[in-house]
């Protein structure tokens, strides 16, 4: 039945392959656990108690909170899956609630620590040209990490200065890319050495296979870190930081909102909250009761 479920978001969901395989370890942990406490791998046999059972052993295999959520919700995805096939009449998991948490806010980088990666004086003597037009790349166009990784060399069209970035649910979209960018692309095209089978994609690792996602992330963090003492140094933090950079700088949210990939308005408000001594500014410029009398 498990992949049975992965076919169908693969197929007609058109899930992408990472998450189709993050939906395959979540399912199967739970299948390992039904086996060691229950003796079976039936999921028809699944119960509220099994459920909130294993939510207590990921607990105590020190799981973080939104790893148990995930894995939540890979589980009501798959019986509800279960119920549209008739295996099931009831779903286990209809009234479990996530664990509640609160989300550690991610600080964007500021544009002058952005300017400062770029500075002579702070890049390493032996820098690496391939994780610095990464980090370019991530910044200046906003993808994720596994649109960057996935990117394909036919997909990046240098008569008109854009790429065709496959997103989430294998959604496109056309990102503008600057000269700067493009002379990078360039440059790196007269380097890169790909195997055949990788020959596909744009992003070569030294040994001409395609990246890896740990790769990028070493690249990311490593080179941040020359500029800032955050903690968080993610390839996702570029991405914020370039969605909140063109939103300080006119953009319009609705564009921002295309440029990202995000299927809702209200996921792209996630990453552009405004710098609160800019809100200070205008409460204080603007509203009436601000004003001194």
């Amino acid at each position: 039945m498990i992949e049975r479920f992965l076919e169908y978001i693969e197929v007609e969901r058109r899930y992408s392959p990472h998450t189709v395989t993050s939906y395959r370890k979540d399912l199967n942990d739970f299948s390992v656990f039904l086996m060691r406490t229950e003796s079976h791998q039936d999921f028809t046999k699944v119960d509220k108690k099994i459920i909130r059972n294993f939510m207590t052993d990921l607990s105590l295999a020190e799981f973080s909170k939104r790893s148990i959520n995930r894995k939540l919700s890979s589980l009501r995805s798959f019986f509800v899956f279960m119920l549209k096939v008739g295996q099931v009449k009831v779903s286990p998991l209809e009234t479990i609630q996530s664990l509640k948490f609160y989300a550690e806010k991610q600080i964007p980088f500021s544009a002058a620590e952005m300017t400062d990666l770029q500075s002579l004086e702070v890049r390493p003597k032996n820098g690496n040209f391939l994780k610095e037009l990464i980090i370019e790349t991530l910044y200046q166009t906003g993808m994720r990490k596994a649109e960057l990784t996935n990117l394909l060399l036919s997909n990046i069209d240098f008569s008109k200065n854009e790429i065709k970035v496959v997103g989430k649910g294998n959604k496109s979209r056309i990102i503008p890319i600057s000269m700067q960018l493009l002379e990078g692309f360039k440059f790196y095209l007269t380097k890169r050495n790909p195997l055949e089978s990788s020959n596909m994609y744009f992003f070569i690792s030294e040994k001409g296979k395609k990246l890896n996602d740990k790769f990028v992330y070493s690249a990311v963090n490593s080179y941040l870190g020359l500029v800032t003492s955050k903690t968080k140094r993610s390839p996702h933090i570029l991405r914020h930081s370039f969605a909140t950079h063109v939103l300080e700088n006119g953009a319009e949210i609705s564009k921002v909102k295309k440029l990202m990939g995000h299927s809702s308005l209200a996921s792209t408000q996630v990453y552009t909250t405004a710098n609160i001594e800019q809100l200070k500014k205008v409460f204080n410029n603007a509203h009436p009761r601000a004003k001194k009398k």
